[in-house]
């Protein structure tokens, strides 16, 4: 065990020796990592200067390296303010780009050091790191070593992080670099993870492992301390239970286990196939037998974990009509932050893109030089060029789903802008963007995701009938089509109206940008009755609160209106800090596009991120068939008989975590986990239940606590996992969570991930629980 310290001044003595330890540490942490000789590694870890940029006129340079626990950036900052050693972990990157391809970058840098410039990208709301090295090659190896650390951190597996966890907080814990650990370095150290013990105990443990009884861990007393503290008593009993042979789980024996606990149609040849997976111990896979550490890893991994590994994947019949799916869908995508002063930012676009989002808003106004800009008008919000937004829609619309992605347009420009809107849009986005019906005929539906694979559909105005494309000299006769905000009428909030707005007029539509709107053409509700008369491709957009009524009032014709028109839902304008509405009755109604506000976190862009966990994160889930009849009697709210009773009874054994993060930085701040069970779905299946807090255990609280509950539409229900912090005082805080859809769940012993608020994943965070769903 080495230490792992800060960037303190030392004597030369000191310096050397802290030098000879760090480097191996670092050479302890790159061979954890498979990744000894690793020449972007060994220069990532000895360091350079690097130019930071923020605007114009700030432009800095500033020291990084990687620290020698190998996923820790160090920064030399000059803020007084800032502590001495400024660091982000390696976890809390989304991305690292080479080039100009911030904002920031493009605005503030010139073209000539486009192959020096290179970015980072973090998952949180922390803004993106834009740097510009000496020379082309060093960005390179930056960009090289940064991708292959984040790369190789993500292919650990579960043992493996948890070892590379616990040495690294074991060397911080060293306080006086002697490679020993003391009693108090001990306590240290479990603070550092999570676990408060007494000094009874403390001593206790210490005790156990002191076999030299010299006042102090060394060696193999660490490792026997390490064993101790990652034992696992639940999976040991669970182990135990099955390992029938010598102490061995075999092939039988692992095959009883899967039928018997996971409920899985397995064969002799499946468990075969797990053992020489996931089994570690060679000696024990010649034999076709697991161990208890293969069986830990088997449970971690993705046939292990809650999720069902078959929907991982693309599986869905993704040939049917665009309005028979719920569409992952956003609302002002621009956004960084709230509608009143918030930044705007092409970001924001890719962010939305890589969660899979497929439906974008974009709120049009005219700009200076003649360029259209995207902002949330007659607000503080900042600009950003149409044109950049569409160009960032391009390069990252299908890097996680190759299905469509609809551009909605909120247009209040010019006709003069509308036309370089059209321009910028047939430019940018090619061939890509649909720009006439599929077909020779005019078409009597939409087509289907997969014949729009990697395609763009314009969501806007439109001047006359579709069917006037096979009519070439059909006269333009502009329509009652309205933008999102004229539909609003008087919902804005005051905040919004402190500009005084300019009276309502109706803006003329160029024909240019009418033309690209082929099948999603914006009209105004006015009822059922008139809808049903209008053309499959007439789709309207619903403010909440209209919305939410008529799936409460009237959820079967919303449904039936579903069927065959597209309907987008977006918040109210009240909430002006970009806070969101429960997208679930809207699920249950069949509107298609319910728009979220992705940049902010909470229980609703959970519930979004669950409910497109499956089908391979397309962002398109197939609709219940009750969903898709137009002819349905089914009523979310009634629940009348019907074929979308298939009622479960949900069995859950919430059996203990592991690895919880700490909330607060202090090193006495431990957590008081507990676990909240959440269904979501139609209202009968609305149901909450919650375990006992453990009080000062974040790295392995268990519980033991059993709840049921009765699911009557199981295909539009959802399951969350939240693990929160108790406090008695206030309201509980979050800790992490996992949503899911129902139908996904997995039976048996099941691992859990967690995500953070963003809905990224937690490194080594987990439940471990036990699902039945049973037939009432």
């Amino acid at each position: 065990m080495q230490c792992v310290r800060g960037q303190a001044r030392r004597s030369r003595s000191e310096e050397q020796l802290y030098r000879a330890q760090s480097a191996r540490v670092a050479r302890i942490n790159l061979d954890l990592l498979g990744m000894e000789e690793d020449a972007d590694l060994q220069f990532l870890l000895s360091g350079g200067d690097l130019l930071k940029i923020r605007s114009n006129s700030w432009k800095k340079h500033r020291f990084y390296k990687l620290n020698e626990d190998c996923k820790t950036m160090w920064y030399k900052s000059h803020k007084t303010l800032r502590p001495s050693n400024p660091t982000f972990s390696v976890d809390d990157i989304a991305a690292v780009r080479l080039g100009r391809q911030t904002e920031g970058l493009r605005k503030n840098t010139d073209d000539k050091v486009e192959g020096q410039a290179f970015s980072i990208m973090f998952k949180s709301r922390r803004k993106n790191l834009d740097l510009i090295a000496s020379s082309e090659e060093e960005a390179k190896q930056w960009v090289a070593g940064l991708e292959k650390i984040i790369s190789h951190m993500s292919k650990l597996n579960p043992q493996q992080k948890t070892g590379h966890w616990i040495f690294n907080s074991m060397c911080k814990a060293d306080k006086n670099c002697d490679n020993k650990m003391s009693l108090k370095e001990l306590k240290s150290f479990l603070q550092d993870i999570n676990i408060e013990i007494d000094d009874e105990y403390a001593q206790e443990l210490f005790e156990k492992c002191d076999h030299s009884q010299g006042g102090y861990l060394e060696g193999e007393e660490i490792e026997h301390f390490y064993k101790i503290l990652t034992e696992r008593e639940e999976i040991d009993v669970i182990y135990t239970t099955y390992a029938k042979t010598n102490g061995f789980m075999s092939a039988e024996n692992l095959l009883e286990f899967l039928q018997k606990e996971q409920r899985e149609p397995a064969s002799l040849s499946d468990a075969l196939i797990l053992i020489d997976k996931y089994e570690l111990d060679g000696s024990a896979k010649e034999k076709k037998l697991m161990t208890k550490d293969g069986f830990l890893m088997y449970l971690h991994q993705m046939e292990g974990l809650i999720f069902n590994p078959a929907h991982k994947g693309v599986h869905q019949d993704m040939t049917q009509p665009l309005s028979h799916y719920f569409i992952s869908s956003s609302h002002n995508t621009y956004l960084l932050e709230d509608q009143l002063k918030g930044p705007s930012s092409t970001e924001a676009y890719v962010r939305a893109l890589m969660k899979s989002c497929r439906c974008v808003e974009l709120d049009c106004w005219d700009g200076s030089d003649g360029e259209p800009v995207i902002y949330h008008g007659y607000t503080l919000t900042s600009k950003i060029l149409f044109k950049d937004a569409v160009q960032a829609i391009k390069d990252y619309a299908f890097k996680t789903s190759e299905y469509p992605v609809i551009l909605s347009l909120e247009c209040h420009c010019s006709v003069d802008q509308q036309k370089v809107m059209a321009q910028h849009m047939i430019a940018i986005l090619g061939s890509a963007l649909v720009t006439k019906p599929l077909g020779d005929q005019m078409p009597k539906d939409f087509p289907s995701p997969e014949e729009l694979k990697g395609r763009f559909l314009i969501k806007g105005k439109r001047l006359n009938k579709l069917e006037d494309c096979f009519t070439p000299d059909a006269s333009a006769i502009e329509d009652d089509d309205v933008t999102e905000e004229e539909e609003s009428g008087g919902e804005e909030s005051q905040e919004e109206r402190k500009e005084e707005k300019p009276k309502d007029k109706k803006l003329k539509l160029a024909k240019e940008l009418s033309d690209i709107v082929i099948y999603c053409k914006s009209v105004h509700f006015h009822g059922f009755e008139d809808a049903a008369a209008r053309s499959f491709y007439e789709m309207s957009s619903f403010k909440e609160s209209t919305a939410m009524n008529l799936a409460q009032d009237s959820a079967n014709k919303y449904i039936q209106h579903n069927v065959e028109k597209l309907s987008r839902v977006y918040p109210a304008g009240t909430r002006t800090d970009s806070s969101n509405y429960n997208p679930v009755p809207l699920w249950n109604g069949g509107c298609q596009m319910v728009a979220l506000n992705f940049q902010t976190p909470g229980l609703e862009m959970d519930l979004n991120q669950g409910c497109f966990l499956s089908n391979g994160k397309s962002g398109y889930i197939l609709k219940p068939a009750y969903l898709m009849d137009k002819d349905t009697e089914f009523d979310p709210v009634t629940l009348t008989r019907g074929g979308w009773l298939k009622p479960k009874t949900f069995h859950v054994m919430v059996i203990s975590a592991q690895q919880l993060p700490k909330l607060s930085k202090k090193s006495t701040s431990i957590v008081d986990p507990l676990v909240k069970v959440q269904v979501f779905g139609v209202p009968d299946d609305v149901a909450a239940k919650e375990t006992d807090y453990i009080e000062n255990n974040g790295f392995s609280p268990m519980w033991n606590a059993n709840f049921q509950f009765h699911v009557c539409v199981p295909e539009l229900a959802l399951v969350r996992f939240l693990v929160e912090d108790y406090d008695s005082m206030t309201d509980n805080d979050f800790i992490g969570q996992y949503t899911l859809p129902f139908t996904s769940l997995q039976n048996g012993y099941r691992h859990v991930p967690l995500l953070d608020k963003n809905g990224d994943i937690l490194p080594c965070a987990g439940l471990f629980v036990h699902i039945m769903v049973l037939d009432d």
